[in-house]
């Protein structure tokens, strides 16, 4: 049986979540990497994703990819 954290959520989830995390900060630097090479369009879609992630799966606030103007 999973061990809970003190927060309700196991040890298993957290290492999910974690995981989670890491992969939205290479989303962040593939997004970067594409607005530098000039492919707006694909880093723009990615960068919807990556809202979708956070918001609807992860249920965190969004946050503004680093290379994202205004």
């Amino acid at each position: 049986m999973a061990e809970s954290n003190g927060k309700g959520r196991s040890a298993e989830a957290d290492r999910y979540r974690q995981a989670a995390t890491d992969a939205l900060e290479m989303l962040d630097w593939c997004i970067g990497y594409l607005v530098g090479t000039h492919k707006e369009k694909i880093a723009t879609q990615i960068a919807r994703n990556r809202a979708h992630i956070r918001r609807d799966l992860m249920h965190e606030p969004e946050e503004p990819v680093p290379t994202s103007k205004g």
